[in-house]
């Protein structure tokens, strides 16, 4: 994965910049259109980088340009740069997300907006019938609700915030879980009650439930996978892989146990609902705890600067 920036910023800062950025192998690159913005007014400077340079473009475009207000960079993803004289180099690229990506990605996907709050509740929905269901239907019911409800990226703005000492990421990170899980909890225990009072189940059907049980008494083996999920999941963002997401939802227990805290409090076993909270609480620390590592580790081995703001 290689990347495409434009930079716009003033005209008295370009030819220095750009005699650092030339200087860069990672740069393959390097174009000038003097006074080709409006909005900011200045030059428009685009490059061809590979992966492994963005940090060094970034921290290098910050320190030109410490005015806010005449500084501004767009990036974007190429799928391939030829350049014959670059070919080693280019065939040995990274694949690295860069902060501003993270950040952007993950607070577009949990916003507590219309979208988020629908796709939580959604999921909610789903996830309580799954409680209730056969082992074939029920698999496809979790697997949907953990892909459809944007449970994870909440979880993973906290880490990151705390790793970046963002606190007003890591802050909505703690806002957009509440209110999320809240709807996700809220949707699961009105759907229990619309199956009970249907008949389309029973209390049976979900304490009895073989699924249920394994919820409420993890293992080591469902707990490992869980962890393994976690880590996965926040190694897949860091990696800027975010088409692969899938996988470590499916892994975690996170919705069919939330689920199980809507559910439990709708039949009024205050007992189920408190096991069910135990494990989205466990699941959720995985998240939090790999977020800190992961994170603190790509900061203090690869990116080494702050995020640009």
């Amino acid at each position: 994965m290689h990347r495409t920036f434009t930079l716009t910023i003033p005209a008295a800062a370009t030819e220095p910049l750009c005699q650092q950025l030339e200087k860069l192998p990672e740069v393959i690159g390097l174009s000038v259109q003097p006074g080709g913005s409006r909005k900011p007014a200045g030059d428009v400077l685009t490059l061809q980088v590979l992966n492994r340079g963005a940090d060094e473009v970034l921290r290098l475009a910050r320190a030109a340009v410490p005015n806010d207000d005449q500084l501004s960079i767009a990036t974007a993803e190429i799928a391939s740069i030829i350049s014959p004289a670059d070919h080693s180099q280019i065939k040995a690229d990274q694949d690295e997300a860069i902060w501003e990506e993270m950040i952007a990605g993950l607070c577009y996907s949990a916003r507590i907006n219309a979208n988020y709050l629908s796709l939580m509740a959604l999921g909610g929905l789903l996830a309580a019938i799954g409680l209730v269901s056969d082992p074939v239907p029920q698999t496809i019911a979790f697997i949907s609700s953990s892909i459809i409800a944007p449970g994870f990226e909440p979880l993973a703005k906290m880490p990151l915030g705390l790793v970046l000492r963002n606190w007003n990421l890591a802050g909505r990170g703690v806002a957009s879980t509440a209110v999320g899980y809240a709807v996700f909890v809220l949707a699961a225990f009105l759907t229990m009650h619309a199956l009970l009072a249907t008949g389309a189940a029973t209390v049976a059907d979900l304490v009895g439930n073989a699924e249920v049980e394994s919820l409420r008494h993890p293992g080591v083996k469902e707990l490992s996978v869980a962890g393994a999920g976690a880590l996965a999941g926040i190694l897949i963002l860091a990696a800027y892989r975010r088409s692969i997401i899938a996988g470590p939802l499916i892994a975690l227990a996170l919705m069919p146990a939330a689920a199980l805290i809507g559910s439990g409090l709708a039949i009024g076993q205050l007992g189920l609902a408190g096991e069910g909270l135990e494990r989205t609480l466990a699941d959720a620390g995985f998240i939090l705890v790999a977020g800190l590592l992961v994170f603190g580790l790509k900061q203090l081995l690869q990116h080494q600067r702050q995020p640009i703001e």
